[in-house]
């Protein structure tokens, strides 16, 4: 839909009407209706309407985020079976079908937001064939000549009715999905089709014989599980609709759904160890059960567990879900498997029991839950009675040749496949789904790792769960296990290869969590390495040490032997502790718990009422699950250190990153440049020195990153993290030098020395990393940037000039900032005189700037010229109807974090989010936001290649 006079379809009638400025819709389907927008990923703008208000509001969202201003609006198929196939068409007309794809979440559920599955398991072959046979209709018509297309189908239950949804002519995201489900790399291949190649003329990687030509057939089940992050924006509902909430998922194989579904359940490393209620599950009543039942959301996997446990017949969930009854069974069937399983005794299971329940894909955690007992003993009663995994081969024809290429997984079900040698190899461990705080850079540095160790000869096996990845690509490493990332499943792997060494620094937290249980299984049981080079060790840093860094005791006595500054803080235990360590310190305090990822759970508090709402409602504050307090340093701006180590005394830094905005941003949402730009050369030779004092101390080998916050000429330590961090693909495209590579030698033995890295290099360009917020998927939700990271990407800008390099991320990032016309200030007190160079230099260049009464006045006190507009709760006109009117292009705001902003505030900021006025919450951010226009103004920006910095 677009705004056209008598423009028709056979499903909505609409005209353009000038007077009222916005399009008068005549609707000829009753709702609800679904809303997508032309040209958009992931269903942005989208949605489902029940009513007209919801209709008007999403249509309007819609025609924003379009590309071409087009939103389709259609018949709902709430309720029907949705399902995908992924299309090769070539110059010579030959068309094959690569994987087919059916969501569990039936229609009304993005599919990048549903369970998934692989092959079809509700169709007959009938049906099946309906879908095969219009998918290449599609291909052909739409004109495809060559390459790959994604097709989305829906099938009506009750009378097999279907319906084309929609069909994207390119690689998509279900693209990635379904190459790893079979093994077929639809990207490469398309590539090559793209320059002439027939499907016949290519060679199937996997099993080296066949053509591309052959439809990959799969003798195993594959499930997909999305991983959201709805707890990182609070105000925003945990609904899912046809936009697209993920932030990642996990993926898992097995012989049969159960076993496929439990492990990528487990995969999905929420604290699930299979499809049981965890621990953390709060039980629903009926009409909440129900209510979570019907309306899809990121738990309504659990809700049906509960349902099951609760009595609530399989029709009964069917009619609430519309699950098709097939998926439903499956469940029932590992529901009645688990109530038997309850109050077994260990010793009582058989091995025929056990191997049962290993093929239904219960884990070893599962077994012992139930049975009273703990993992390694189950672990160890199941190898003794023989229930070891088979490693079976993903070979992309049903074992009708034989696989080339050792793409694994495990399974309960027959002869291994696995043909591990004798040569030297090291086992890396990936970095899991794709969450908040932990994403591609990590998997990024895990494919550095594999490529650089195999030139040195040694073997790598790479083992990840994440379908989204390069590290679980067949030919990234020597071998690939696609298996969940617990204890349990590494150690199965650890059986079959027999590695010299095991790779945990580089996938995050994921591997970092299960160092301990790794390293206490190696020692109680040593595992010959099959080199006959000793016994498997871990590479690198060793448990301890990762430890004696997140051990708060353990790390601030660390600290007090070397005589390093951290600011003042404490552990609280129960909620009164917290409020007399907050006000031994003196607010602001920062509080978080011990042990977070991506700063969950962060709060930067400034009064007793505040900590005790954080404490009630954030956070469980126990002897078990301690709270930290820590003097927040005010005014402070943050530093990221990346240094290597080899074990030997050498060490070496690879690059300090200074964070834009202030401290109290979490470092994964604050813009940063590297070289560092404020920092006076004394401070940073601290930073130097005391970077090299605790790696040493924590006898670092490999990567380490430590951050800092600077008060005036004070550094102060926060934290360390002995492993990769995020930062590193930015700092080594900033340096250009491959500083995965030298860490992964290092742990192979290597000193600095031998790799001729022995000192910090001095760039002299500027890079500058800038973050992008997925604030518009989540209503609701208040864009100020806070201790708590939400960014879920980012992109990087490089110039000769900081303000140029600034620029180029803005840019990158999706930020329109305007060459003219009106800024929109608004300022808390505190606030104001940092802000007033600002307003200096924007009005200088001829921006008209208007502001809030508080804002207004002391700018025009300061002798800036700036016009007074009302706040909204003021009345009318106000700066919520400048911004309707496009007289708003850019804004600078500010929380004063009382309750009206948390209100009114809020609801203007998301209004600046719905209109696409680039906005900037911190005073930081507009200072180097303004150097960016002035250098916009000042010139074009020079594209050079990023070689030739080097």
């Amino acid at each position: 839909m677009s705004p056209e006079p008598s423009k028709k379809s056979s499903q909505v009638d609409w005209k353009w009407t000038a007077e009222e400025g916005a399009p008068a819709i005549r609707i000829r389907l009753s709702f609800p209706l679904i809303i997508r927008p032309a040209f958009t990923l992931g269903g942005t703008g989208g949605g489902i309407a029940y009513n007209l208000e919801e209709f008007h509001a999403i249509v309007e969202g819609g025609l924003e985020a379009s590309m071409t201003t087009q939103v389709l609006i259609e018949k709902s198929l709430l309720g029907w079976k949705e399902f995908e196939l992924e299309v090769m068409r070539d110059l010579a007309d030959n068309v094959v079908i690569i994987c087919s794809i059916e969501n569990v979440d039936a229609m009304g559920v993005h599919t990048g937001d549903s369970i998934t599955v692989a092959p079809v398991q509700t169709l007959t072959d009938k049906e099946y064939q309906r879908l095969r046979d219009a998918a290449i209709k599609i291909i052909r018509e739409m004109g495809v000549e060559c390459g790959g297309s994604n097709v989305q189908m829906a099938i009506n239950p009750k009378d097999g009715e279907m319906m084309i949804i929609e069909m994207n002519p390119r690689v998509s995201r279900s693209s990635a999905l379904a190459s790893k489900a079979t093994g077929f790399p639809i990207a490469k291949m398309a590539a090559k089709l793209a320059v002439g190649y027939t499907l016949d003329q290519i060679p199937n990687d996997i099993t080296q014989k066949t053509p591309a030509s052959f439809e990959p057939s799969i003798d195993y089940v594959v499930t997909k599980i999305p991983r959201f992050a709805f707890e990182k924006f609070p105000g925003s509902r945990p609904e899912l609709t046809t936009q697209m909430k993920s932030v990642g998922e996990a993926m898992a194989i097995g012989r049969t759904f159960p076993e496929s579904f439990q492990k990528a359940l487990r995969s999905l490393e929420t604290g699930l160890d299979g499809w049981s209620l965890p621990k953390s599950y709060t039980r629903l009543e009926l009409p909440d059960l129900e209510r979570s039942l019907r309306v899809p959301n990121p738990e309504r996997i659990l809700a049906i567990k509960q349902a099951f446990g609760d009595g609530l017949t399989m029709e009964e969930i069917q009619a609430l879900t519309s699950i098709d009854t097939w998926f439903l069974t499956q469940m029932e069937y590992l529901h009645k498997i688990e109530t038997w399983l309850d109050g077994q005794q260990l010793d009582a299971l058989q091995a025929q029991d056990l191997r049962e329940l290993k093929r239904a894909g219960f884990s070893d955690s599962q077994i012992a839950r139930c049975t009273g007992s703990d993992t390694m003993t189950v672990r160890r009663r199941r190898k003794a009675l023989g229930v070891e995994p088979s490693m079976k081969r993903v070979d992309t024809c049903a074992a009708e040749f034989e696989a080339g290429t050792p793409y694994m997984y495990s399974s309960y079900d027959g002869d291994c496949e696995c043909e591990s040698t004798n040569s030297r190899k090291v086992l890396i461990l990936g970095g899991g789904p794709n969450r908040i705080g932990q994403g591609i850079e990590f998997d990024y540095c895990c494919c550095h790792a594999s490529y650089s160790l195999r030139k040195m000869g040694i073997e790598t096996i790479m083992m990840n769960s994440n379908p989204e990845t390069v590290s679980t690509d067949y030919d990234t490493s020597s071998r690939l296990y696609f298996e969940p990332l617990t204890a349990e499943d590494v150690l199965n792997v650890i059986d079959k290869e027999r590695p010299d060494g095991i790779i945990i620094q580089f996938g995050g937290q994921t591997p970092l969590k299960l160092a301990t249980a790794l390293q206490k299984a190696l020692q109680e049981e040593p595992v010959a390495c099959a080199s006959g080079e000793g016994v498997v060790r871990i590479w690198g840093t060793q448990p301890d040490s990762v430890d004696e860094a997140e051990d708060r005791d353990r790390w601030m006595a660390l600290l007090s032997r070397l005589n390093i500054q951290q600011p003042p803080g404490g552990m609280a235990r129960s909620e009164e502790e917290a409020v007399e360590t907050a006000r031994q310190l003196g607010y602001p305090v920062m509080v978080r718990p011990s042990y977070v990822l991506g700063g969950r759970a962060m709060e930067v508090v400034h009064s007793d009422e505040d900590l005790v709402r954080y404490a009630s409602t954030a956070v469980k504050v126990d002897p078990d699950m301690p709270v930290l307090v820590d003097k927040y340093i005010q005014g402070g701006t943050e530093l990221d250190v990346d240094a290597l180590c080899d074990g030997r005394g050498g060490a070496v830094i690879c690059g300090i990153m200074e964070h834009i905005e202030q401290a109290g941003v979490h470092s994964g949402d604050s813009a940063c440049s590297l070289p560092a730009q404020t920092i006076s050369k004394a401070c940073l030779e601290t930073v130097r020195r005391w970077t090299y004092d605790v790696a040493r101390a924590l006898k670092v080998v490999g990567l380490i990153n430590i951050q800092y916050v600077i008060q005036g000429d004070q550094p102060y330590i926060i934290e360390a993290n002995p492993r990769a961090s995020r930062t590193v693909p930015f700092v080594a495209k900033a340096i250009g030098r491959p500083i995965v590579s030298y860490a992964s030698a290092v742990m192979a033995g290597a000193s600095l020395g031998d790799l001729d890295f022995q000192s910090e290099p001095e760039v002299a360009h500027v890079s500058v990393k800038e973050v992008v917020i997925p604030f518009d998927k989540f209503p609701g939700t208040d864009t100020l940037l806070g201790p708590e990271m939400r960014s879920t990407g980012e992109v990087m800008g490089i110039d000769m000039e900081f303000d140029r390099a600034y620029a180029k991320a803005q840019i990158a990032a999706g930020q329109r900032l305007p060459l003219s016309g009106t800024v929109f200030v608004s300022m808390r007190d505190n606030l104001k005189a940092g802000m007033l160079p600002t307003a200096r230099s924007l009005a200088g260049m001829g921006y008209r700037l208007v502001a809030t009464a508080g804002t207004a006045d002391y700018l025009r006190g300061q002798g800036v010229e700036c016009e007074q507009v009302l706040k909204i709760h003021e009345g009318r006109p106000n700066i919520s109807d400048l911004m309707k009117n496009g007289e708003v292009h850019l804004a600078m705001i500010t929380s004063s974090g009382d309750a009206l902003d948390r209100r009114d505030g809020r609801d203007l900021r998301r209004l600046t989010l719905a209109l696409k006025i680039p906005m900037v919450t911190t005073v930081a951010g507009a200072d180097a936001t303004t150097k960016a226009l002035q250098a916009i103004r000042s010139g074009p920006l020079d594209q050079v290649p990023l070689q030739d910095y080097y």
